[in-house]
């Protein structure tokens, strides 16, 4: 009984975390295109679309440069016994 909850409770938690973390403004992500939407609104006008191309190339970029720093982050301290 007591290990459903539990997993229950962290399927819920990592749902929450996904979604927190979809929302930040990284244009890669759900936060930048509602970003971008915000801009538009602000300004009156849509932001131009190469503008738009060039932040998606930079969140991605940011995104895979994240990815390689956690690997890298878990590989050496597997190898020097820290985890």
């Amino acid at each position: 009984q007591r290990g459903i909850w539990d997993g229950l409770l962290l399927m819920a938690l990592i749902s929450i975390d996904l979604a927190i973390i979809n929302l930040l403004p990284i244009p890669a992500l759900d936060g930048g295109h509602i970003m971008f939407l915000l801009i538009e609104k602000l300004r009156g006008r849509p932001v131009e679309e190469k503008t738009q191309e060039a932040f998606a190339k930079f969140g991605f970029l940011f995104l895979i440069g994240l990815m390689l720093l956690i690997v890298f982050n878990d590989v050496f301290a597997l190898l020097t016994d820290k985890l």
